[in-house]
């Protein structure tokens, strides 16, 4: 592991929680970013579902640089670039493409790849990550199942995404190898259109207090 993907993967497992956000534009990123900052998550994960993925990672970083920011949905070489080139600090991404890994490592750019059984825990093992998400995760055995991948897999970290909300989001965090949750419950589409920034601020709150509850 890197000291770059170290201090990432450091500063999203203090805030344990990875709000998954879809934008369509990027002029709602600063006062989304700042409601995640109110309610004490300096973390999201930009998807590249739209078309304003890049512009909002690099409106973030520009004007809200305390907050720690990624790529999501990072399906391809072009995207990985698009995402560095705004200034993402790391790269999620749903499945395993060895491409798209490559193409971060060689870039230093921090990434989780997609992983949901041993075969592609070992994939990314043979690329040095020491770090990768489970997705999805509910559909693909959740708790039981990561619990299971401990055995053979000590030193690996996960990221959980996928059916993870506020009922379940502590049965996840009691697992020694989450390095932190990803969901959308925090920050929902429809919260976005809405500009209901406070409901958002006040989710993000509640999971804090829930991590809090289970560290």
């Amino acid at each position: 592991m890197t000291d770059n993907a170290w201090n990432v993967w450091a500063r999203l497992g203090e805030a344990r929680v990875l709000p998954v956000v879809e934008l369509d534009s990027c002029e709602v990123a600063p006062p989304l970013a700042k409601a995640l900052l109110a309610g004490g998550l300096p973390v999201a994960e930009i998807t590249f579902r739209s078309e304003a993925a890049a512009d909002s990672i690099k409106t973030v970083r520009e004007q809200i640089p305390e907050m720690l920011v990624g790529a999501g949905t990072v399906l391809n070489i072009e995207q990985v670039e698009a995402a560095y080139r705004a200034g993402s600090q790391f790269v999620v991404t749903p499945g395993f493409n060895p491409a798209v890994v490559r193409a971060c490592v060689e870039l230093d750019l921090p990434i989780l790849p997609g992983i949901n059984n041993p075969t592609g825990v070992e994939q990314a093992m043979g690329f040095g990550l020491e770090a990768v998400k489970f997705f999805p995760a509910e559909a693909s055995g959740g708790v039981s199942f990561l619990r299971a991948l401990s055995g053979p897999y000590p030193s690996i970290q996960f990221l959980p995404t996928g059916g993870i909300g506020p009922d379940n989001l502590g049965n996840y965090l009691s697992l020694p190898n989450v390095l932190a949750c990803g969901g959308t419950w925090i920050v929902s589409p429809a919260l976005i259109r809405a500009s209901r920034f406070d409901e958002i601020a006040r989710l993000a709150d509640e999971a804090v207090a829930q991590v809090a509850r289970n560290n």
